[in-house]
């Protein structure tokens, strides 16, 4: 019911920025959560960050925290994520996630199987 459709990914240097998009169809996301994990290869998917729906609290994992931002446009129905100083263990393809009506306990679980719905993904590589 709810399409995720993922773009801004890329190839970049080490240190430098990317802005991921993730746009939403099919209804409004202001009734989820949002959150993006990433998998990189021969690796399990990871999760990286996420927004209420509530009152907007984000969370991040540790790896991210301070590096990348995470928020939401309800109104243009589209979540973003917001890259920087990135380093090549940032290699990945990036997901888009809707979780309904998640709670905040839930979302700082960190927890994939919260969500409900999922992008097809986009590719970043970071070069060193």
């Amino acid at each position: 019911q709810v399409l995720l459709v993922e773009s801004g990914g890329g190839l970049v240097q080490a240190g430098g920025s990317l802005r991921l998009s993730c746009a939403a169809s099919g209804r409004t996301i202001r009734t989820y959560a949002m959150g993006w994990f990433r998998q990189g290869l021969g690796k399990e998917r990871e999760f990286v960050s996420a927004i209420s729906w509530t009152d907007d609290s984000t969370y991040y994992a540790d790896s991210v925290r301070g590096r990348f931002t995470i928020s939401r446009d309800n109104a243009k129905n589209t979540v973003y994520l917001q890259l920087s100083s990135l380093n090549p263990e940032d290699t990945a393809v990036y997901y888009c996630a809707a979780a309904f009506m998640a709670t905040n306990r839930a979302l700082s679980r960190m927890s994939q199987t919260l969500y409900n719905y999922w992008g097809q993904g986009t590719q970043v590589t970071v070069s060193s």
